[in-house]
């Protein structure tokens, strides 16, 4: 089983190791801060507890700070 990760520059299919895998855990894999990430999956904004399913496209936004 895979997804699709799309972060900046990269797009990549990814295999999920195991079937409780959540963007938290892919956030940990990838070493990046939930603070500064938004997730999206197939389109839809969600939240890091949410389960990567099969043939997901997760896309990962980087929060930009500014004043």
């Amino acid at each position: 089983m895979s997804f699709v990760l799309k972060y900046k520059n990269l797009e990549e299919e990814r295999e999920i190791p195991n079937e409780n895998y959540s963007i938290k855990d892919l956030l940990n894999d990838l070493e990046l801060s939930a603070q500064t990430i938004v997730s999206k999956q197939n389109g839809e904004l969600v939240i890091e507890d949410t389960v990567i399913q099969e043939d997901d496209e997760i896309q990962l936004v980087q929060i930009i700070y500014g004043g």
